[in-house]
């Protein structure tokens, strides 16, 4: 006698449409020159709101973020940057310093509540601590990116800066360690560099 098994019908999962796909991925671009315009507290509160749901190794959520948009603290930041993101750093509105927090396993106990014990076992450990940090910190970074294009807004992201100066002058405790400088603003005046070819999926898909 065979059993029948109730199959379980899975729910449907909603598709990006093709506007939404223009606006993340294939028609957005990095930002090199931003308008006047100003970014305001609620959409850089949006832009949180949607980076925060990025999936984390344990729920631990390691990225932390800096908004730089007064004068004072964008005379602070300029000199740190490479001197080929000056300009356009001054330009933007608003520009994110993210940083991944060293001691982000502090939080386990609210962020994991089934297992509040990964506190103690990462404080233990620094080794897997910085290793999460590495692999979970610019995950949460791409998703800021997103979250940054889906406010109709342009992110300028930067990889050239002096990290450890950034993080003497911004971070002193030694708490946080500087990942990636992003630009955010409304596309001013030529804003963008001539598109780069991207390689073809031969390259760079293999299956098994």
């Amino acid at each position: 006698m065979t059993s029948a098994v109730e199959s379980i019908e899975a729910p449907d999962v909603p598709v990006l449409d093709e506007a939404g796909r223009a606006l993340l991925f294939t028609e957005a671009r990095t930002g090199n020159a931003f308008a006047d315009t100003p970014v305001s507290d609620e959409q850089l509160a949006a832009i949180w709101e949607l980076t925060r749901w990025a999936p984390t190794s344990a729920n631990l959520q390691p990225l932390r973020v800096t908004f730089v948009r007064t004068p004072e603290g964008k005379e602070r930041l300029l000199p740190l940057m490479s001197e080929g993101n000056r300009v356009k750093t001054a330009s933007a509105p608003v520009t994110a310093i993210l940083a991944v927090d060293s001691r982000f396993h502090e939080h386990a106990p609210t962020l994991l509540p089934i297992r509040p014990q990964m506190r103690d076992a990462l404080e233990a450990d620094e080794a897997t601590r910085s290793a999460m940090a590495q692999v979970n910190g610019p995950l949460q970074a791409g998703y800021f990116i997103l979250a940054i294009r889906a406010q109709g807004l342009v992110a300028g992201p930067m990889a050239g800066f002096d990290a450890a100066a950034i993080d003497a002058e911004f971070f002193p405790d030694g708490r946080w360690k500087s990942l990636l400088v992003i630009n955010i603003g409304h596309p001013g005046e030529n804003p963008w560099f001539d598109r780069l070819p991207r390689l073809d999926p031969a390259d760079v898909i293999r299956w098994a």
